[in-house]
């Protein structure tokens, strides 16, 4: 879509008019001023395509238009992954549409800048008022102009300031577009994918499950053999001591019947 070549007057009172249509709020721009206004949105939503989409409705309400898209597709192509749209709007309704827009989504960063181009303005006016009056008078010479050579050399003149002044009107004709249509470059994310959870094969995760109910069931056996042992240590040791004294004592008593024995024989 070409932008239009309108002048700074008319398209800020069309603009003025969309925004009351569109429940948006026009505001005034410094006096005398030319600023070219850009700003770039970046949200982030559920459903990237209607975003953009009520995105284009609203700038369009507003009296603009969509200078440029671009898409970038999810791998499955099934759903646009993110959204770069530029939209072209009326300067008196920049900063309300700007707002509108970073109202669609959750908004990652913003940014916005203001450029006052006011002296260059003036001073391509002043350079074409110029031309026009070089070109004019060289016109007048060109009829007085007595010999061939003498035309010419003035019709030579002529051509050089049709050329400049073609150039001078091509960019008056651009800051013109430019403070009269703010830029605003806006991105739509969609949401982040889900966590890829990785599932084993069905074998190796009857081996791991199995190896992990074993490895309980083996703590649980050695802290009740641990629990049973505790248990029973305080009364091992008398018993121990008691039957060594036992042991001891047999073996005494065995002692003192072989030598009572050895006198009978």
């Amino acid at each position: 879509m070409h932008e239009p070549a309108a002048v700074p007057g008319p398209v800020r009172a069309a603009g003025s008019g969309a925004a009351r249509r569109a429940g948006l709020t026009a505001l005034p721009l410094p006096g005398g001023q030319a600023v070219i206004f850009t700003a770039t949105l970046s949200l982030r939503a559920a459903n990237v395509q209607a975003t953009v989409a009520r995105a284009t409705r609203l700038a369009e309400a507003a009296g603009g238009y969509v200078s440029g898209e671009h898409a970038t597709m999810t791998q499955s192509r099934h759903a646009k992954a993110m959204v770069s749209i530029q939209f072209k709007v009326p300067a008196a309704v920049y900063q309300p549409t700007l707002g509108a827009l970073g109202a669609l989504g959750t908004k990652r960063s913003e940014t916005q800048q203001a450029q006052d181009v006011t002296g260059m303005v003036a001073d391509v006016n002043s350079r074409v008022t110029s031309a026009e009056a070089a070109i004019a008078q060289l016109r007048r010479l060109l009829t007085r102009a007595g010999t061939v050579s003498g035309l010419l050399n003035v019709q030579e003149q002529i051509n050089a300031e049709e050329a400049t002044l073609e150039a001078l009107q091509s960019q008056q004709r651009a800051l013109a577009r430019e403070t009269s249509y703010a830029t605003i470059t806006m991105m739509v994310i969609g949401p982040p994918p889900p966590a890829h959870r990785h599932h084993p094969h069905p074998a190796v995760a009857g081996f791991l499950g199995g190896l992990v109910a074993g490895w309980r069931a083996l703590r649980v056996v050695v802290a009740v053999l641990l629990t049973a042992a505790g248990a029973v240590l305080p009364f091992a040791i008398p018993l121990a001591l008691l039957a060594l004294a036992a042991l001891a004592a047999r073996r005494w008593l065995g002692r003192r019947r072989s030598a009572s024995a050895r006198p009978a024989d």
